[in-house]
């Protein structure tokens, strides 16, 4: 996970009892760690986090203090309990109740994983999910992240952000290839956000994984703005990808509709 703590605090009123800066540089701590990073020592936490390793010290040991971090060797992880304060977010989405009861008729009723995520940063992150059970399972839970460059879910929230936004998150091309299909730079990514935005649906295949074709759907608030996505995961063992718009693409615009009644959008189902 790269250092971004200078970029989520940039122009903020620093200086001003506007912002918290002790608050800031834990949080800056907080995120030092992540796929890759699991185990820091203290030196690279104040590297990753943009401290000095004075300021990263007492940072670390209030975490330790506090129980969400621990310290074996020289080297600092975070521990279970700061999952606390994602899910005390997630728990506090209307969204995420919602859509918890419609992915499960989804994988009930179609027999495939279904999820809805949100975009934050360059990443979509899972509020709900729900897969039958099988050895073959990804295990990845509400809360997991996934790079939004290379899944239909990001394709189908960045082609709904607005144009300012867009051409900042694709400023940062060229982008992490995960497998030979990835659409790692700003052309290819920015037709296919005008793709999403313009049929309702994106459609990503083996950009994220070899073998598997993920397809999304845009669900609205009361507003009419595109707030989340649901999305299918499908193996490309099982299922033609010319058959996947046709078999599964009418119920996930069904679900989708479902999720955002509840948010209150009126309309017909797409």
């Amino acid at each position: 996970m790269p250092n971004n703590s200078q970029e989520r605090t940039w122009g903020l009123p620093k200086g001003s009892d506007q912002f918290v800066e002790a608050f800031a540089r834990g949080l800056a701590v907080i995120r030092a760690f992540g796929p890759g990073h699991q185990s820091l020592t203290l030196s690279e936490v104040a590297e990753r986090a943009g401290l000095t390793p004075a300021g990263a010290r007492r940072l670390l040991y209030t975490l330790v203090e506090l129980g969400y971090a621990r310290l074996q060797g020289r080297k600092f992880s975070l521990t279970p309990a700061v999952l606390e304060l994602g899910f005390a977010y997630l728990a506090s989405l209307p969204l995420r109740e919602l859509a918890r009861d419609a992915v499960e008729a989804f994988m009930r009723d179609v027999g495939e994983i279904c999820t809805v995520s949100v975009l934050d940063g360059r990443d979509v992150v899972y509020v709900a999910r729900a897969e039958m059970p099988s050895p073959l399972s990804r295990r990845l839970g509400v809360g997991e992240r996934l790079p939004a460059h290379a899944t239909s879910s990001g394709h189908v929230l960045l082609g709904a952000a607005s144009a300012a936004d867009r051409e900042a998150y694709l400023a940062g091309a060229p982008f992490e290839r995960l497998t030979p299909h990835t659409l790692t730079q700003a052309e290819p990514l920015r037709n296919a956000m005008a793709l999403a935005a313009r049929q309702g649906y994106a459609l990503a295949s083996e950009q994220l994984e070899l073998g598997i074709c993920g397809l999304a759907v845009p669900i609205e608030d009361d507003r009419g703005h595109v707030v989340a996505a649901l999305t299918t995961s499908l193996s490309l063992a099982r299922h033609e990808r010319n058959s996947i718009i046709d078999r599964f693409l009418p119920r996930m615009r069904q679900t989708a509709a479902q999720i955002s009644r509840g948010l209150g959008r009126q309309g017909p189902d797409r």
